[in-house]
């Protein structure tokens, strides 16, 4: 009794591929990269939206601010002694 395992599919880019396994390939590996791009699309908007930013954020702008209004307060008050 010979067991016949089924014949492995040749990896992308091995010789012995069909034009329509190379283009089944092509088309599946297009079709990654256009929800790759769209998602990234997507997160940049996101991580661009400087409103959205501020909103998420506001409570350490509020705190940078008076840190960065106090730094130039005590500098002022240094340099007129």
């Amino acid at each position: 009794m010979s067991e016949q395992r089924p014949a492995a599919a040749p990896r992308p880019g091995a010789p012995g591929r069909s034009a329509a396994e190379i283009r089944r390939d092509i088309d599946l590996q297009q079709a990654e990269l256009s929800s790759a791009v769209v998602a990234l699309r997507g997160r940049v908007t996101e991580l661009t939206d400087w409103r959205r930013q501020v909103r998420e954020h506001r409570r350490e702008l509020i705190i940078g601010a008076a840190v960065v209004g106090f730094a130039i307060g005590a500098r002022f008050a240094l340099r007129r002694r």
